[in-house]
């Protein structure tokens, strides 16, 4: 870490994910393994394709990309670790809804933190998934719960006044003096450390009944990384080598399937959770040690950021995906299923995926000549005259659905809910209300990127391009 001089965000920013992986590394040792298959499954990956593979990001970022996951349990903390991440450069991105992503007690809606400016996030794009408990939601717990799980909570203190006044202070002067960064990033990292603290052994398995991942937040004295998710680029061969190094992984990648046309959104995979030994207190004042099955090892390969059309044409694809699969013959897979679908709707190049408005892009002027004979062009004239280049926009943000699939995928038991109560009512507006702090829309920051690039375009040309996808 740099001391001669004051340190910027992203500086911050980079030396808090590496600091949170060796954590993670040295708490959970199957993580290095992920890493280093990661590593080389990149490397063996840009050998094959060239540049090619380094069209969604180069490998130096690839390679050191992380994003991490944590649970809080109130609004007090969900707001207060939103001053820890902004003092890294980090804001709240996207909302999701994991309580009915899957069948399993999920009960939880989170957020994710993350760098929103495209040149932060090249220089490091670590990002922060962050569920909160929706505590009072009474398909999961009842008022006895309820307030029980309100007096654990709120008796905890999670980031302590040094911590969020050396974060709002880097958030303030976007730097800091080094001395003050070390202590920060010292402050910071200790608050995601596993906790020797004895766990409440009736007090935890009464929650697990409910939800592990209750569990997990409302059971245990502090927060701690629940994963953290190196990105691939060929996740299907990942999926292959940590088998054959006799790692067992979840059963299937979640998101969209490896196909013949341009990767879209996000596919994940795990390994599955394993046994770390804890500490429990009994009810009868002995403490004596068990294990918990909570934290897993998660991997990810990104594709290209779908529009509001494009993400409105992946949902009816999931749809039919699920309605095919259902009348499909014992043993078809998923994904073989997804292939077909995709095949059918899709378009198979990413010029395609842009002109028909499905996917986001940057344009980047290549040819000149066209400004001097007219005033105005089509976005698909100029582009298939070789005038423009559109270049993908990486997809930053998170799927439900494949959230709650890993999730799912990792628990023990799928827990209880009872559909026939009212569910609490969140959105983006709701979270963001109860978090003090807007949550962004990522269309919005996606949209804002492509006019920019379009902008910048039309200006270098001197004309007007029209029939711009909405």
């Amino acid at each position: 870490m740099p001391t001669a001089t004051k340190l910027k965000l992203w500086e911050l920013r980079a030396e808090f994910a590496l600091r949170l992986s060796e954590l993670y590394g040295r708490e959970v040792p199957a993580y290095n393994t992920l890493v280093d298959v990661s590593r080389e499954v990149n490397e063996d990956f840009l050998k094959t394709r060239g540049e090619d593979a380094e069209r969604l990001g180069s490998i130096q970022r690839v390679t050191a990309e992380r994003h991490g996951a944590i649970r809080v349990g109130s609004a007090r903390e969900l707001s207060q670790v939103a001053r820890v991440f902004a003092g890294f450069g980090m804001y709240p991105v996207g909302f999701y809804d994991l309580r009915d992503a899957s069948k399993s007690s999920v009960p939880v809606v989170s957020t994710a933190f993350r760098p929103i400016d495209a040149e932060e996030l090249a220089k490091n794009p670590f990002r922060v998934f962050t569920s909160m408990l929706t505590h009072d939601d009474r398909r999961f717990f009842d008022e006895e719960t309820e307030n029980r799980l309100e007096d654990f909570i709120g008796s905890r203190t999670l980031f302590g006044p040094e911590l969020l006044e050396l974060a709002d202070a880097a958030a303030q002067n976007q730097e800091l003096e080094p001395q003050q960064a070390a202590r920060f990033l010292e402050l910071a990292t200790a608050v995601f450390e596993l906790s020797p603290e004895a766990v409440d052994h009736d007090w935890y398995y009464k929650l697990e009944e409910i939800s592990a991942v209750a569990a997990d937040i409302g059971g245990v004295p502090s927060t701690h990384i629940n994963h953290l998710t190196p990105r691939v680029l060929d996740i299907d061969d990942l999926y292959t080598r940590m088998q054959e190094r006799g790692i067992a992984m979840i059963e299937e990648v979640q998101g969209p399937p490896a196909w013949k046309g341009p990767d879209v959104l996000l596919r994940q995979t795990s390994f599955r959770a394993l046994a770390e030994e804890r500490l429990f207190r009994h009810a009868d004042g002995t403490i004596r040690p068990g294990s918990l099955r909570v934290r897993f090892g998660e991997v990810e390969q990104r594709g290209i950021a779908l529009t509001e059309k494009g993400r409105d044409l992946y949902d009816r694809m999931v749809a039919e995906v699920d309605a095919w699969l259902a009348a499909s013959p014992v043993g078809t897979t998923r994904t073989e299923v997804a292939r077909q679908v995709w095949s059918k709707y899709l378009p198979v190049t990413e010029v395609e995926l842009a002109l028909q408005g499905l996917g986001f892009f940057t344009y980047r002027v290549a040819e000149r000549n066209l400004a001097v004979q007219k005033n105005s062009a089509t976005l698909r004239e100029l582009v298939e005259t070789g005038v423009l280049i559109p270049e993908p926009i990486v997809y930053e943000d998170f799927l439900p659905r494949s959230a709650a699939g890993i999730f799912q995928s990792n628990l023990t038991t799928d827990g209880s809910r009872d559909d026939a109560q009212m569910g609490t009512p969140y959105d983006i507006d709701r979270l963001s209300e109860v978090m003090g702090t807007q949550i962004l829309n990522p269309n919005t920051l996606y949209a804002a990127q492509q006019q920019a690039s379009v902008d910048l375009a039309q200006r270098e040309l001197n004309i007007t391009i029209t029939d711009l996808p909405a």
